[in-house]
Order: C-alpha cells, then structure tokens, then sequence
C-alpha cells in the first residue's frame, strides 16, 4: 500500500513537471524569443562556407533581443540577451550558429558585402549599405571589425569543439550573403579580385580618354556620343569596383546615390549614342523629339537619386532594358533597309543584349555566383572597346584623292596650301614684301600694314632683332645665292612679341641679281615659349621659381672659386628646413602648404641683397649663399631674421598659421672646401638643430660628420641587442603616499652595450623609433614585464602591485598593436588589471582619433592606461575626458616648481583628477615633507629616488620580502 502511493506521487509529480516545461515553452513562445538554427559544422579544410540560407533573420524586435542558443556539446541550450550599440537601430537582428568539429583552434572571418547585384531586383532595387553593426557571440567578448570599404568583416576564433551562438545587429532588414572564409583564403580572393579590377579600370580609363581624342580630332557626332558613353561605363565600374571610395570619402548612403547616378548615367548615354550613331533624325524628326524627352527623363533622375536612389536606379535599369528592345528593332529595320551604321552595329548591339540578358539573370538572382558581378564589369568595358571600333571603323572611313595627273607646280602649290603655312614674298626690284594670308591680321593689325618695303618691318622688331634681321637679308644680296632661313621677334599690336621663323630661297634674273625671294613665314612663338620653359623648369623650382639644387651648387663652386683667389669673399651657406611643414600638408592640403611656400619665399627674397642666392633644395628645405656679409656677428644676426621672418603669421583660409625653421650654417674657411661638401656640412648643421627640437640656428662643428656615422652604427647594433640579451629592464618603485607601501613599479629599459657601456634610453629610443625596431624593442618590454610580475607574484604571494611600461607612438599607431598585447598576456597568463601603459601627450595627439580607438579597446581589456608627463605638453583639459586615461602622472618639473603658485597649482590638478575618479602620481618628490604635502592635497601615489631608485627584478623580490613579510612563501 505504502509502495503504491508512493507511485501515485511520483507519476503525479513528473505530471507537473511536464505541465511545467509544457507551461515555459509557450511563455518563451509568448516572449518572443528567438530559437538559434542548427549550427553549421566546420572543419580545418573549409576556406568558405556560405552561412545566408543558415541565418534567421528577426525584424522589429526592439533594442533588446533575446534568443536561445544551440545546443553545446553537454545538449544544453542557454538563453542569452543582446542589446543594440546604436541609438537609431530599427530592432532588426540575425542569428546563426557555428561549430568546430576539429581538433584545433579555426580562425575565421565573417563578412557581409554591402552591395551585390546578384537579387538585387529590377524595381527599388537594394544598392547596397552597411549590413551588420555589430555581432555579439554567446560567449567571449563582442567580435572586432576589420577594416573594408565593400563589406562588414568581423574575425572570430573558434575553439576545438566549441558550439558558439552568432547575433549580429542590423542596419537593415536586409543581408543578401553572409561568408565564412579562411583568411588568408579571403585575402586572396580579394587581392585576384584587386588585380582583375585594376586591369579593367586601366582598360576602361584608356577607351575613354582614346574615344575623347578621337573625338578632337575627327570631329563627328558619333564620336562625343561614343565618348559619353565610354566615360559613363567608367563611372559605373569606379563605383561597382570601389575605386570611387579611394578617391573621396563617401558613406554608405553616399554610396547609394553615386550607384543610382552610374546607372541612370549608362543608361542615358545608351540611348544618345544610339540616337546619334543611327542618326534616327535623318528620316523623322518625331523621332529626335522622343529621344530628347527621354533623355531629359532620364536626366531628371539625378535630381530623384539624391532622394531616393532606388527609384532612380530601378527606371534606369528599366531603361536599358527599352533602349536594348528599340535598339534591337531599329538595326533589323536599318539592316534591311542597306543602312551601312546599322549592319556595323550588329555585333557591338548583339554582345548589349546578352549583356543585358546576364545582368537580368543576375539580378533576379537567378546567376548568384561571385564571379558574375565583376565579370559584368568587365563585360561592358569590352562592349565599348566593340563599339570603338565600330565608330572608328565607319568615321575614318573614306575615298582617296582621285588619281590624275598634277604638274609640278600644282603639286607644290596643294602641298603649300595644306600645310598651313603664310607664304612671304619679297620683290626685290621694287623693294615690296607681301604675305598670303596677310600676317597684320595674325599680329591685329589693321590690313595691310605689313606689305611693302622691307625697311618697314624693322620699327616692329625686337631692338636686339633689327641689326641681325637687316644684315642677313644683305648678305643674301650680295652673294645671290644660298636660303633664307632667320627667326626673330616682332611686336604685335597688344605688345606682346612674337617668334616669327622665315624660310625662303632667291629667285635669280637674267642678270644674275636676285629678283625675287619666296618662302614660308612661321609663327613659331608656342614652340619658343615650350623651350624656354624647359630650360628654365630644368634648373629651376615650378612651383617657387627658385634656382633647383643643381643651380644651387654650380653657383657656390663658383664663388668658392673666387675666393680662393683672395678676392675678399668669404660666402656662408645657410640651409634652412620648415618644422612641422608635413603637419601643415596633411591638415590644410598640399594646395595651402605650396600657397605658404611661395609666400615665405617672398619674405626671404626680401632679407636679401642682388649678390647673393637663394634655391630651393627640395620640399621644405631652402639653400642660401650669403656674400654680402662677412662680419660673423652679422651673419648671425642675418640668420635671426631668417627664423623671425619665418615665424611671422601667415593667414590661410581664415586661419593663422605660425611656423619655425631649423637653419644650419657654415662659412667658408678652408680653400680646398668644395660646394658639395660645404651644403653637406649646413645639412649637417641643420639636421643637428632639428633634432634639438627645431626652431634654431646651428653652426656647423666638425664633430658633426662623425654623428650620422655612430648613429648608423648605434642603429645596427641594436637590431641585435636583443637577441645578444644585452637589453634589460630595470624597475622603480611607486608607493602610496598614504602609508609609503609599494604599490607599483615602473619598468625602465636599461642597454649594455659591450663595447660602449651603458647606453641611455634617451639616445637609443628615438633612433628605435625612426626606425622598424621600436615594434620588437616595446614587446620585448611588454614581455619581460609581464615575465617578472609573474615571477614576483610566486615568490611573495598575490600582492596587489601593478607595472607601468612606456608605450611609443609608433607603438600606439600600429594596427596590431591591441592583438599583439592581448595575444601575450594570454601567452604569459597574466592579469591586465595588473598592467598599467604609459603615454604621453604630443604621442597621443600625433593621430588623436587612431589613438583613442587602440586606447579605448586596451582600456576594454582590462589594461590601465596613465597620462605621462602631465604639464610639460598640451595639457588640454579636454584630453582627459576625450581619451580614457585613469591616471595621470605629474612631472617633476611641475612638483619641483618653487613658484609660489605651486601649492594651487597641484591642489587644483589633484582635485580635478580626483573628481574624474583618476589616481595621480607625482614624479621627482624632493623630500619627505614634500611626499606629505602630498598627500594631505590627496596625491595617490609617489615615484622619486628617495623611495628608491631603479633595480633589477631580483632586487625587486628582495624588497617585497623585506616589505611585505608575511606573504613569504617556503
């Protein structure tokens, strides 16, 4: 009885628990949340796997959704929630699933194209966007996007084993194709893909400008149709291609529109070139009437693009479908009729309607390979090149001359008459000088004016002219033989001169004087003018006008020359180099940067007396040859008005733009000193002063030449230091003001070279950071770092202590920088929370927007990030809520200060960090009782020599211990 009651409890209780489950699912059904697909299975030897048809797509689900996971390898499904990132999302979502059915850690990428012609429809159709926001997996952290102008691509890693959960939030409902690639497989792909484009946008870009001059030079109708239409398929391939994106900067809206605008473009030079190739108003001119409504039409859809360039661009497709059908009726009509245009035109229209036939296909998404939509690029470029040669074919073609006989002087006569050329004829018996055509008209003159005698040409030439011009037609006279060939200047009626080149030969009487003498009279101004702008752009500046180096120089060794010979000469070379000149080029753009040049070439010129020389060496860099002053103390002062001329404001587009200059010098000593080693020596000069922080003049010193030479040396050896484990680093303690326990250290980079010693940070950092060896030398720091903060942590115990390492900009700028750091410390397994990057500010503003986004994913990581040298740089208040720095590190330069104002200073510095919920930490304390001060104003921490100074780890464990005592570990 007992037993049979307790059955009856135990059905009754698995009844409730199956009304229970029965009960959740239809609330989770109720609730709207969403069940995860089946997941897709991947192995290692899958490159790409198309996940569009896996993928649920959920519409209007709000900013919260909610879904269910698929089952893990345990058979248990979770439930996980995800909200949007964007304000303005529509609530539109999709999941999928993935699955590693291998051994081994997959990475993959995911991308989502843009745009895809491929289902993109004939009506309203889709012209692409931005497709995924963000994708959130169901374990892990948010998946980081990587950089493409033509698809959304996130980089996931999948665990042996693992089944992960993929919800991506939508900018649209829509997401035509989502791929999974291998990378280095996706890589590829889009580099043949690179290659491919390029090639049919060289291949486009050269019809184009080919059937451009074409159209110059045979100037029929046919041709700027063709042309039109040739640089309508460019624009629509440099959008399709993605060029256009390289060339300005467009959003994905932006790029909507340019799409609709390439469409409406082909379709409307389709419908002229047929219009006009056809020359459909020969016959009816109903029918010009038909196209010019249409392509105005057509022409109103740019204006419909910017609002709506689905409209636009489902009428132009519309469009080329109509002007293909009437094309197609026009040439059979035409063809039978004999029409010759017509009949050439059947193999150029042909190859449009099986273009047309695939683009249809493709858009219905009935062709949805990859390969279709650039293989349609390049489908067009080859129906222009097509119908190039048709247009060239029936425009170039024509009958020759008919043949006939033609006596010498007609031959002359026809080849006179086509070449252009104004004949000059001088009758020598009655001194009488006519031109066929006049040439007073050419030189605006009144008709006439140069016909008759000789003498009456020589008011009008170049005074250095007339002596020449008069002598050579009297040495014809007098040997009655030989020809005539003079070129010299004559005025024109606006003043200008121009180059005139006379051919002629003498026609001989009976008597055997000369009676006559017929030629060809040129203007040859253009090719003069070209010439002398060679010879002047070869040894001079374009854009300045200034003599180039090669002047520069030839100009010194001459006047070294004269001073060798003790003529009382004594030059001085001044090379002068604009700081920061780049900065100017990347901010205002080239056009201001070669605006400012002129303008402080002006202000140069003007310090400067007739004798001597200024060039322009290259970009930013000036040469100068002073020989009007000897005196040193005034050559001294003539280079400080150099650096004062340069440091006045220039004014450019509403903007004061203030400048410096780096100027080296050095003056002429020794007579067996060439020109190019004395401009080396000033660049020596100039390069030293730039290094001290620019804004100075330096006089050359010998020891200079020996500077590039050991930097070059210091630069080699230590490429290698490295790996000879000749770099260390050293660690100084940071404590807590408060109660003067260590809290932290800083790890300083320490070289022992051996030959030279000990070499300072000071000294070979910046040479690491000119060159590709900052990248090793900061993770060797990140390394070795991590490496002792673990071997402290085993030898003491798990002490609350961090480590603070000096990040470089070139650091902070590089791309992989945020990979490489979390990539070791998973390798070092090592806590971020107890790593601390130190920066200071002219790093971070370097590149203000790249270096908040690296500094806002390391802030995510869990990593510390401190604001060095606090006070010395910009010291903008905005930076510290701009970027996300939690400490800030006073300089002792700031904490030194024995200005009265310091105390406010410091307090003010300290409470405003305080209110940001950032610690401070004050470098260079002098003393105790400055530590106390300190830390009555509420400094966090302290750093200076009396707390200790720099040590090894192994000093570092010995210190712990001595500290910290009891969590000494046996």
């Amino acid at each position: 009885m007992i037993a049979g009651f307790m059955q009856t409890r135990l059905m009754a209780g698995q009844l409730r628990a199956l009304i229970a489950a029965l009960a959740a699912t239809m609330l989770l059904l109720i609730a709207g949340i969403a069940h995860a697909a089946e997941p897709v299975k991947i192995s290692r030897d899958d490159t790409a796997l198309d996940l569009t048809a896996t993928t649920e797509i959920y519409t209007n689900q709000g900013e919260a959704f909610q879904v269910s996971t698929a089952a893990g390898a345990d058979g248990i499904r979770r439930r996980i929630e995800v909200r949007s990132s964007s304000a303005n999302h529509q609530g539109d979502w999709a999941v999928f699933a993935l699955a590693n059915v291998s051994e081994e850690q997959l990475e993959r990428v995911i991308v989502a194209p843009h745009f895809r012609l491929v289902n993109s429809k004939v009506f309203w159709p889709d012209l692409g966007s931005q497709r995924i926001v963000a994708i959130t997996p169901s374990e892990g952290f948010a998946l980081d996007r990587q950089p493409s102008d033509e698809a959304d691509v996130f980089r996931i890693t999948l665990n042996p084993g693992a089944v992960v959960t993929f919800v991506a939030e939508l900018s649209s409902p829509n997401l035509p194709q989502l791929y999974l690639w291998e990378p280095n497989a996706y890589k590829d792909t889009v580099n043949a893909f690179t290659l491919y484009r390029g090639i049919v946008l060289g291949i486009a870009g050269l019809l184009a400008v080919f059937l451009t001059i074409l159209f110059v030079v045979k100037g029929t109708s046919m041709l700027p149709a063709t042309a039109a239409l040739a640089w309508a398929v460019l624009g629509y391939i440099c959008v399709d291609f993605g060029f256009l994106g390289k060339l300005i900067s467009i959003t994905s809206s932006d790029q909507r529109i340019w799409r609709a605008c390439a469409e409406v473009a082909l379709a409307s030079s389709l419908v002229i070139f047929l219009f006009t190739y056809l020359n459909l108003n020969r016959w009816h001119a109903h029918l010009g009437y038909v196209t010019l409504a249409w392509v105005l039409g057509l022409a109103l859809l740019f204006g419909v693009a910017i609002y709506d360039p689905s409209i636009a661009a489902g009428i132009a497709r519309l469009s080329l479908a109509l002007t293909a059908t009437a094309g197609l009726l026009l040439i059979i009509y035409l063809g039978f009729s004999r029409y010759d245009r017509a009949i050439l035109l059947v193999p150029a229209w042909a190859l449009i309607l099986v273009w047309l036939f695939g683009a249809w296909m493709t858009v219905m998404g009935k062709l949805d390979n990859d390969i279709i939509q650039p293989a349609l690029g390049g489908g067009l470029v080859l129906i222009v090149l097509l119908i190039g040669f048709t247009v060239m074919q029936h425009a170039f073609a024509g009958g020759a001359f008919q043949q006939g006989l033609f006596s010498d002087l007609e031959r002359q006569s026809l080849a006179l008459t086509g070449s252009g050329d104004t004949v000059w004829d001088w009758d020598v018996a009655r001194d009488r000088v006519v031109t066929t055509p006049d040439i007073s008209m050419k030189l605006g003159l009144s008709p006439g004016t140069m016909h008759g005698a000789a003498r009456n040409w020589l008011p009008r030439l170049h005074p250095d002219d007339r002596d020449r011009f008069r002598a050579t037609l009297d040495v014809l006279l007098e040997h009655r033989r030989g020809r005539l060939n003079h070129e010299f200047r004559i005025r024109a009626e606006d003043g200008h001169f121009h180059w005139l080149s006379i051919r002629a030969r003498p026609v001989l009487g009976s008597n055997g004087e000369i009676i006559r003498c017929v030629g060809t009279i040129v203007d040859i101004t253009e090719q003069k003018n070209s010439v002398e702008r060679l010879l002047h752009d070869a040894v001079h500046d374009n854009l300045t006008g200034l003599p180039n180096r090669q002047v520069f120089l030839d100009r010194l060794q001459s006047v070294l020359t004269l001073a060798s010979d003790g003529n009382q000469l004594r030059p001085t070379v001044m090379v002068i180099d604009i700081d920061r000149y780049k900065l100017v080029n990347d901010t205002l753009g080239v056009a201001a940067g070669d605006n400012i040049l002129i303008a402080l070439t002006r202000r140069l010129r003007r310090l400067m007396k007739p004798q001597d020389t200024l060039a322009r060496l290259s970009g930013d860099q000036f040469g100068l040859i002073l020989v009007s002053e000897r005196d040193p103390a005034k050559v001294a002062d003539f280079a400080d008005a150099i650096s004062k001329a340069i440091m006045v404001p220039i004014n450019f587009a509403n903007r004061e733009i203030i400048l410096t200059a780096s100027v080296g010098l050095t003056s002429w000593v020794d007579q067996q000193e060439n020109a190019a080693g004395m401009l080396s020596d000033a660049e020596l000069a100039m390069y030293r002063a730039k290094r001290a922080g620019g804004n100075r003049v330096e006089p050359f010193q010998p020891a200079f030449r020996s500077f590039g030479t050991d930097r070059l040396q210091l630069e080699t050896d230590l490429r290698r230091a490295v790996e000879r484990k000749e770099l260390s680093l050293v660690y100084q303690p940071i404590v807590r003001l408060e109660d003067a326990e260590v809290a932290g250290f800083e790890a300083l980079m320490r070289w022992e070279h051996p030959k030279r010693g000990n070499i300072p940070p000071s000294e070979f950092i910046p040479i690491a950071e000119a060159s590709d060896i900052i990248g090793p030398l900061g993770m060797f720091a990140l390394e070795q770092a991590t490496n002792d903060l673990k071997a402290w942590q085993r030898q003491t115990g798990d002490l609350p202590l961090f480590v603070s390492i000096n990040l470089s900009s070139v650091q902070l700028l590089n791309n992989e920088l945020y990979d490489d750091i979390r990539a070791l410390l998973a390798k070092t397994h090592c806590d971020p929370h107890r790593i601390k990057l130190e920066l200071t500010e002219s790093q971070v503003m370097e590149n203000p927007e790249q270096a908040r986004l690296v500094l806002d994913k390391l802030r995510d990581a869990g990593i510390g990030l401190a604001l060095d040298d606090f006070g010395t740089g910009y010291s903008s208040l905005a930076y510290l809520t701009r970027f996300p720095f939690d400490t800030i590190k006073l300089d002792k330069a700031m904490v030194r200060d024995d200005s009265d104002k310091k105390a406010v200073l410091l307090r003010s510095v300290i409470s405003m960090a305080r209110e940001l919920n950032m610690r401070v930490v004050a470098e260079g304390i002098e003393s105790e009782e400055d530590a106390l001060e300190l830390a009555k104003i509420g400094c966090t921490y302290g750093q200076s020599f009396i707390f200790g100074p720099p040590m090894g780890s192994d000093s570092v464990i010995r210190l712990l211990k001595e500290r910290f005592p009891l969590t000494r570990r046996a």
